[in-house]
């Protein structure tokens, strides 16, 4: 048997699964993306509110979270979750693809909170000054917030983003261990099919290697087209 056989990599049923595979990890790493966000904002405007009660709550949400692995996550939320819903829920997520939604769900959680603290430290690099300044032209607090303090702090807190979306990416390849149809499962279905195992994997490595050098070289270039400047 030749050792490496790029032609399955290039058509064919073997081929159509690792792309499939891909496909479904750039979904998985983009929809989560979108919830992980603007929970990792609301998590950070709790963690720097005046409140001190919504203080906790941040910072409960957030310990509560990472210091959990992910793994341990996925497997909650697969395997638990479905069982604390109404009959209907359950039957309803069992016909939509739980294993993606699960997937999905333990995603946004654990890099919402590593977002949240990337963008806490964004708010913080933010003077009190400008949401005081805000204040005294008129705006309310939530609006002083959305208009001013956070578009400052999303700003600084890009660069730290976009590695934690590095992180996501790579992490999608956990969610193989409860069936989600991601590029590791699909990697082990054409080893396990074909016995290529270096193709298989090599595809694999090659892909999750491109698409975070791509994500890095995109920090890069907004750090050189945007720099964060001291307000």
């Amino acid at each position: 048997m030749q050792f490496f056989d790029p032609t399955i990599l290039q058509s064919g049923q073997y081929h159509d699964w690792l792309v499939q595979g891909l496909v479904l990890s750039l979904q998985l790493t983009a929809i989560s993306f979108v919830f992980a966000l603007p929970f990792g904002a609301l998590v950070a405007l709790m963690r720097t509110s005046t409140a001190a009660p919504l203080r906790a709550a941040g910072a409960a949400i957030v310990e509560g979270i990472r210091n959990v692995p992910l793994l341990a996550h996925l497997l909650f939320w697969y395997f638990a979750f479905p069982e604390l819903l109404p009959e209907a829920a359950r039957e309803f997520l069992y016909a939509h693809n739980p294993e993606a939604v699960c997937a999905v769900i333990a995603l946004t959680l654990y890099s919402g909170v590593h977002m949240a603290e990337d963008i806490r430290s964004g708010i913080r690099a933010v003077p009190a000054t400008q949401l005081e300044a805000a204040r005294s032209l008129g705006l309310g607090r939530i609006q002083a917030v959305r208009l001013v303090l956070l578009p400052q702090a999303l700003r600084a807190s890009v660069p730290p983003l976009l590695s934690q979306t590095v992180n996501l990416w790579k992490d999608t390849s956990v969610a193989t261990v409860i069936g989600a149809a991601e590029m590791m499962y699909q990697a082990a279905r054409v080893e396990t099919a074909s016995f290529r195992s270096v193709e298989a994997f090599t595809f694999a490595t090659l892909a999750y290697l491109s698409v975070s050098l791509l994500i890095s070289l995109a920090a890069h270039l907004y750090q050189r087209r945007y720099p964060v400047r001291p307000a």
